[in-house]
């Protein structure tokens, strides 16, 4: 006799808003809505830029593991399996005649340490042989939780298995995505930076960067973002640095992605991952024939970028215009050093100090008239008080300030000595003392 099939009530919060099921992995937006994980992913890679649940346009489409659902879910699970193994086992069985009833969810137990460690070690001995389902399987874990991370962090042969795939020549997209998954979720576990880096400018392994690129191009948004994350991890190393710098396709890829993505997860993280680069000459003059400043005009004059993505640009304008290159390229922008400007007063301390180095460079330094006079357009003696009158700024931003103040007080002085209208363009400065000590902010 075929026994009847046990029906449960599924608690609503552990259903996919999209699908309707009971969520494998719920992961959450930025709107704090959960979602089933192959749902979400599907709206987005579909061309949706809003939340399904609530409509609002998304500044973000990074999603995150919803741990704590994901446990609640799981035991649920287990306690629901138990009850029905009894349940069956009675004379008769409840049917589904009340309505929110669904039949006992087939969902997949907690994965096993032990099917990680054999995945992993197949992995290990057969690259060609590792499939899509398995390489989710292993990133499932590691989300999971840090003990997991640990765990698989501390495997024999973990990363190396992990970079043997991104080596492996036609590989599909969507596996190479999966295994830098991976490596994002362990890259600060104690020990894996180390092992990624001795073993990535090896012969044998230098094609994991024709994988990262491939990903770059033609991957999913949170790729993107965990493959910068690697390349910024990578750039950190002296030697690495210098060995990345001559890929040239790498920093021209990133700087295309800064001019046509408009996501600030992404445009925050390609920036750190610059600003590590960016320290030999050879690879600032690089980003600049790229037109990093144009882009950087950009991201800083767009009211939409705000916090660490706004302090970044301002970070990396400051390390291009060490160069005569970057300088000219500033002069040459006409947005450049009023976003520059506009900006200071909404960042934090060292941000304002790194952005009004490169005024002062421009202004005092350097004297460069078209900078000068732009700022003088935008309204810049007013804007530099307001900044100089903030509070907790140091003693070096007021004097930075003070020192531009004077040039831009002077330039309007000389270009037309008889206008009586001069102290009231710029604040009613005529009485103010200047008097300051010559600054040199480097």
């Amino acid at each position: 006799m075929v026994r009847e099939e046990l029906y449960i009530t599924v608690p609503s919060l552990f259903r996919c808003p999209i699908s309707l099921d009971v969520m494998k992995s719920p992961v959450s937006l930025c709107t704090g809505v959960t979602y089933d994980r192959s749902s979400i992913q599907h709206w987005l890679e579909s061309g949706h830029d809003t939340c399904p649940a609530t409509n609002q346009p998304l500044p973000s489409k990074d999603f995150v593991p919803n741990l704590t659902l994901h446990r609640l879910i799981n035991l649920w699970i287990h306690s629901s399996a138990s009850s029905s193994r009894a349940a069956t086992g009675a004379s008769s069985s409840p049917s589904p005649s009340s309505s929110g009833s669904t039949p006992l969810p087939l969902l997949p137990p907690v994965i096993l340490t032990s099917e990680i460690r054999q995945l992993v070690s197949g992995i290990a001995r057969e690259p060609h042989a590792a499939g899509l389902d398995g390489f989710e399987k292993v990133a499932e874990f590691a989300s999971y939780s840090e003990e997991n991370r640990r765990f698989l962090a501390n495997l024999h042969d973990s990363v190396e298995a992990i970079l043997r795939v991104l080596v492996r020549e036609g590989e599909r997209v969507e596996v190479l995505e999966s295994a830098l998954w991976i490596l994002d979720l362990i890259l600060l576990e104690n020990g894996v930076r180390e092992r990624i880096l001795r073993l990535i400018f090896r012969t044998d392994y230098e094609r994991c960067f024709d994988s990262i690129l491939l990903v770059l191009r033609k991957g999913t948004l949170r790729s993107k973002i965990q493959s910068s994350r690697i390349l910024e991890m990578i750039a950190s190393n002296p030697d690495s640095r210098r060995t990345i710098g001559e890929k040239d396709a790498i920093l021209s890829v990133l700087v295309h992605l800064l001019r046509t993505e408009t996501d600030e997860t992404l445009t925050e993280t390609i920036l750190s991952c610059l600003i590590s680069f960016s320290v030999t000459r050879s690879i600032k003059v690089q980003l600049i024939q790229l037109g990093i400043v144009f882009v950087l005009s950009r991201i800083l004059s767009d009211p939409k970028t705000t916090g660490p993505a706004a302090e970044r640009a301002l970070k990396m304008v400051h390390l291009v215009s060490a160069l005569a290159e970057g300088r000219e390229a500033i002069s040459e922008d006409p947005r450049c050093a009023l976003a520059v400007l506009d900006r200071l007063v909404k960042v934090r301390a060292a941000a304002k100090e790194e952005g009004l180095a490169v005024l002062w460079s421009m202004c005092c330094a350097y004297r460069d008239e078209r900078v000068k006079e732009m700022i003088a357009k935008g309204n810049g003696v007013t804007k530099l008080l307001v900044v100089m009158q903030s509070e907790g700024d140091g003693v070096v931003v007021k004097k930075m300030c003070m020192e531009l103040v004077k040039k831009l007080r002077r330039g309007v002085a000389m270009a037309d000595p008889s206008s009586s209208s001069s102290s009231s363009r710029y604040g009613g400065l005529g009485s103010l003392e200047t008097k300051t000590t010559h600054i040199r902010p480097y």
